[in-house]
Protein backbone atom coordinates (compact mmCIF):
# COMPACT_ATOMS: atom_id res chain seq x y z
CA UNK A 1 0.00 0.00 0.00
CA UNK A 2 2.81 2.45 0.79
CA UNK A 3 4.27 1.97 -2.68
CA UNK A 4 0.90 2.78 -4.23
CA UNK A 5 0.35 5.77 -1.94
CA UNK A 6 3.79 7.11 -2.85
CA UNK A 7 3.30 6.66 -6.59
CA UNK A 8 5.45 3.56 -7.15
CA UNK A 9 3.95 1.11 -9.68
CA UNK A 10 3.41 -2.36 -8.25
CA UNK A 11 3.62 -5.53 -10.33
CA UNK A 12 2.62 -7.98 -7.59
CA UNK A 13 2.50 -8.60 -3.85
CA UNK A 14 3.12 -11.88 -2.07
CA UNK A 15 3.15 -13.11 1.50
CA UNK A 16 4.40 -16.53 0.48
CA UNK A 17 7.63 -16.87 2.45
CA UNK A 18 10.88 -17.96 0.92
CA UNK A 19 14.27 -18.52 2.52
CA UNK A 20 15.14 -14.81 2.57
CA UNK A 21 11.89 -13.04 3.42
CA UNK A 22 8.34 -13.42 4.64
CA UNK A 23 6.84 -11.62 1.65
CA UNK A 24 7.66 -9.37 -1.23
CA UNK A 25 6.34 -6.45 -3.23
CA UNK A 26 7.50 -6.53 -6.84
CA UNK A 27 7.69 -3.12 -8.41
CA UNK A 28 6.43 -2.50 -11.91
CA UNK A 29 8.43 -1.08 -14.74
CA UNK A 30 7.54 1.86 -16.86
CA UNK A 31 5.58 4.73 -15.40
CA UNK A 32 7.78 5.27 -12.35
CA UNK A 33 10.08 8.28 -12.62
CA UNK A 34 12.35 8.90 -9.65
CA UNK A 35 11.86 12.31 -8.08
CA UNK A 36 14.24 14.37 -6.01
CA UNK A 37 12.92 12.56 -2.96
CA UNK A 38 13.15 9.04 -4.37
CA UNK A 39 15.43 7.99 -1.50
CA UNK A 40 12.85 9.03 1.07
CA UNK A 41 10.08 7.23 -0.80
CA UNK A 42 12.12 4.05 -1.19
CA UNK A 43 12.94 4.07 2.53
CA UNK A 44 9.31 4.66 3.51
CA UNK A 45 8.15 1.83 1.26
CA UNK A 46 10.74 -0.45 2.86
CA UNK A 47 9.68 0.59 6.37
CA UNK A 48 5.95 0.18 5.70
CA UNK A 49 5.76 -3.53 6.55
CA UNK A 50 7.52 -2.96 9.85
CA UNK A 51 5.29 0.02 10.65
CA UNK A 52 2.08 -1.80 9.69
CA UNK A 53 2.94 -4.80 11.83
CA UNK A 54 3.80 -2.52 14.76
CA UNK A 55 0.49 -0.68 14.35
CA UNK A 56 -1.36 -3.99 14.42
CA UNK A 57 0.60 -5.78 17.17
CA UNK A 58 2.19 -2.96 19.16
CA UNK A 59 5.69 -4.39 18.56
CA UNK A 60 8.41 -3.77 16.02
CA UNK A 61 9.73 -7.05 14.63
CA UNK A 62 13.18 -5.88 13.58
CA UNK A 63 14.31 -9.46 12.87
CA UNK A 64 11.52 -10.08 10.37
CA UNK A 65 12.25 -6.73 8.73
CA UNK A 66 16.04 -7.18 8.74
CA UNK A 67 16.45 -7.20 4.97
CA UNK A 68 14.27 -4.12 4.53
CA UNK A 69 16.08 -2.38 7.38
CA UNK A 70 19.49 -3.09 5.80
CA UNK A 71 18.28 -1.47 2.60
CA UNK A 72 16.97 1.55 4.52
CA UNK A 73 20.30 1.82 6.34
CA UNK A 74 22.17 1.87 3.00
CA UNK A 75 19.88 4.60 1.72
CA UNK A 76 20.09 6.75 4.83
CA UNK A 77 23.86 6.41 5.11
CA UNK A 78 24.23 7.51 1.49
CA UNK A 79 22.10 10.58 2.22
CA UNK A 80 23.04 11.53 5.77
CA UNK A 81 26.32 9.81 6.51
CA UNK A 82 27.01 7.34 9.28
CA UNK A 83 26.57 9.80 12.15
CA UNK A 84 23.11 11.04 11.12
CA UNK A 85 21.67 7.95 9.41
CA UNK A 86 19.87 6.69 12.51
CA UNK A 87 18.16 10.03 13.05
CA UNK A 88 17.00 10.07 9.42
CA UNK A 89 15.72 6.48 9.79
CA UNK A 90 13.66 7.48 12.83
CA UNK A 91 12.20 10.45 10.94
CA UNK A 92 11.31 8.28 7.95
CA UNK A 93 9.76 5.61 10.18
CA UNK A 94 7.68 8.34 11.82
CA UNK A 95 6.54 9.60 8.41
CA UNK A 96 5.65 6.05 7.39
CA UNK A 97 3.65 5.54 10.58
CA UNK A 98 1.84 8.82 9.95
CA UNK A 99 0.95 7.66 6.43
CA UNK A 100 -0.47 4.40 7.79
CA UNK A 101 -2.45 6.20 10.50
CA UNK A 102 -4.53 7.97 7.87
CA UNK A 103 -7.83 6.07 7.78
CA UNK A 104 -8.03 5.53 3.99
CA UNK A 105 -4.48 4.18 3.88
CA UNK A 106 -4.97 1.87 6.85
CA UNK A 107 -8.23 0.62 5.33
CA UNK A 108 -6.28 -0.16 2.12
CA UNK A 109 -3.71 -2.11 4.16
CA UNK A 110 -6.53 -4.13 5.71
CA UNK A 111 -8.15 -4.88 2.33
CA UNK A 112 -4.87 -5.88 0.71
CA UNK A 113 -3.84 -7.99 3.73
CA UNK A 114 -7.21 -9.79 3.64
CA UNK A 115 -6.73 -10.66 -0.03
CA UNK A 116 -3.17 -11.79 0.60
CA UNK A 117 -4.29 -14.04 3.47
CA UNK A 118 -6.86 -15.57 1.14
CA UNK A 119 -4.67 -16.01 -1.94
CA UNK A 120 -1.03 -15.74 -0.80
CA UNK A 121 -0.25 -13.39 -3.65
CA UNK A 122 -2.08 -10.82 -5.72
CA UNK A 123 -1.31 -8.85 -8.86
CA UNK A 124 -0.35 -5.22 -8.83
CA UNK A 125 -3.65 -4.52 -10.57
CA UNK A 126 -5.56 -6.18 -7.70
CA UNK A 127 -3.51 -4.28 -5.11
CA UNK A 128 -4.27 -1.00 -6.89
CA UNK A 129 -7.98 -1.94 -7.03
CA UNK A 130 -8.13 -2.51 -3.27
CA UNK A 131 -6.11 0.63 -2.62
CA UNK A 132 -8.37 2.79 -4.79
CA UNK A 133 -11.50 1.21 -3.34
CA UNK A 134 -10.36 2.08 0.19
CA UNK A 135 -9.59 5.66 -0.83
CA UNK A 136 -12.98 6.01 -2.55
CA UNK A 137 -14.76 5.24 0.72
CA UNK A 138 -13.37 8.50 2.13
CA UNK A 139 -14.03 10.87 -0.78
Amino acid sequence: MAALALGRPVHGVSILPDQKRAGVCEFGKGAFKPTDDWLEREAMISLAGLAAEAKLTGNYDWNAAAQDYRYVRQLTMSRAGERRAERLERRLLSKTEHLLEQEPHWRAVEHIAKELMKHGEISGRAARHWYEQALAQFR
